[in-house]
């Protein structure tokens, strides 16, 4: 089946796509990862079990 121009300029896409939900669960999921590694840190830092470097 082929289409004509105008039929082709009619075709919409959906508003929210796959990558898209994809990207913001990555965001999401990295902001968490480094409010864990923050407060980790900072909570070895207060109990002083840091290893000296």
């Amino acid at each position: 089946m082929k289409l004509n121009k105008r039929e082709l300029k009619n075709i919409k896409a959906g508003s929210i796509t796959g990558s898209l939900i994809n990207s913001l669960i990555s965001g999401f999921k990295m902001f968490i990862d480094v409010g864990r590694y923050l407060g980790s840190g900072l909570r070895r830092l207060i109990s002083g079990r840091s290893c000296s470097l």
